[in-house]
C-alpha cells in the first residue's frame, strides 16, 4: 500500500469511531482552525494534548493526519487539540508558520471549557510537527513535548535534502543565507529548552532519518535538557501515528509520564 493509501485508511478507520470534533478558529486566516476533541463519559478536567501534524510544512498535507491519534487518546482519557496551520504553498514558512501554532495554543489556553486542563500541555508533533513542537517549549504552558519521527536538526535537514528538499522551500534557503529563520525554527538551535521531552524515531524510517533524533537527543542532553530518546526496531515514518500498531501502543504507554514532573527538570 502506498502513502496516499495508508492516509486514506487512516483517515476512514478514524471517522469509524463515530467520534466528531468541535473546530475553533483561532485567527483570520482560512487555515486557523483546531478540531477540540473530548474523551467520552468523564467528567474531566481532561488532560490535553496539543496535535501537529507532518507532512514536510507542504499544503497537501493536513490535520486530517493526526485524527486516527486524537480518536485513540479520546478513548485513553485525553482531550486533543488538532491544530491546522500555513504550510508551504498556503503562506507558511519562517516565521508564519510558527506564530500559527503558537496562536493555536494560545487560543486553547484562553478557551472557555472547563472539562480540559490547560496549564499544563503535552504537544505531539510528527515529523516536520515534531520541529513545530520543539519550538513553542518556550511557551510557560507547555510541559512536555512528544516528537514522533520528527524532523529535529532544520540545518542537516538542508545539508541532506530531505523531503526532497522540504526543509530548504520551508525555511526559504540554507542556514547560511537565512540565518535569523534558523535560529527561530531549528530546534538544534533552542536548547536548552527546560522543557520535558521524548523524541521516538523507528530505525526503518526511509523520510526522517533516525540520525535526526539521535543528534537532538545527544544535544539536549549537553545542553541540560531531560530529553529520551526511544528508538523502534523495525519501524517506518507512520507507524507512530497509527493507533492500531504495537509502536503506537509502545508510545502511548509513555504519556502521562511525560506530564508527572515539574518543568525545568533536568536530567539525561
Amino acid at each position: 500500500m502506498g502513502v496516499q493509501g495508508f492516509l486514506a485508511e487512516l483517515s476512514a478507520w478514524a471517522a469509524s469511531s463515530g467520534r466528531t470534533p468541535q473546530t475553533y478558529r483561532y485567527g483570520a486566516r482560512s487555515e486557523n482552525e483546531a478540531d477540540l476533541l473530548l474523551p467520552e463519559g468523564r467528567s474531566g478536567p481532561h488532560p490535553v494534548a496539543v496535535l501537529v501534524h507532518g507532512g514536510f510544512w507542504r499544503a497537501r498535507f493536513t490535520r486530517t493526519l493526526m485524527s486516527a491519534l486524537a480518536v485513540d487518546l479520546a478513548k485513553r482519557g485525553w482531550a486533543t487539540w488538532n491544530v491546522e496551520y500555513r504550510r508551504v504553498g498556503t503562506g507558511g514558512g519562517v516565521p508564519e508558520t510558527l506564530h500559527d501554532v503558537r496562536a493555536a495554543i494560545e487560543a486553547l489556553i484562553r478557551l472557555e471549557e472547563a472539562r480540559i486542563a490547560t496549564r499544563r500541555l503535552l504537544v505531539i508533533g510528527h515529523s516536520a510537527g515534531g520541529q513545530l513542537g520543539l519550538c513553542v517549549t518556550g511557551m510557560p504552558q507547555v510541559a512536555a513535548v512528544l516528537s514522533l519521527a520528527g524532523v529535529c536538526d532544520l540545518g542537516a535537514a538542508a545539508r541532506e535534502r530531505i523531503g526532497e528538499g522540504a526543509a530548504l522551500e520551508f525555511m526559504g534557503g540554507t542556514p547560511e543565507e537565512q540565518p535569523g529563520a534558523y535560529a527561530i525554527a531549528d530546534p538544534m538551535r533552542l536548547l536548552p529548552t527546560r522543557t520535558e521531552s521524548l523524541l521516538v524515531h523507528g530505525d526503518a524510517d526511509q523520510r526522517v532519518p533516525i540520525e535526526q533524533s539521535r543528534a537532538y537527543a545527544r544535544a539536549a542532553r549537553a545542553a541540560g535538557d531531560r530529553c529520551e530518546l526511544l528508538e523502534l526496531a523495525d519501524i517506518d515514518h507512520f507507524a507512530v501515528i497509527d493507533p492500531r500498531t504495537q509502536a503506537w501502543a509502545t508510545v502511548a504507554d509513555h504519556l502521562d509520564r511525560l506530564l508527572s514532573r515539574p518543568r525545568g527538570a533536568a536530567g539525561p
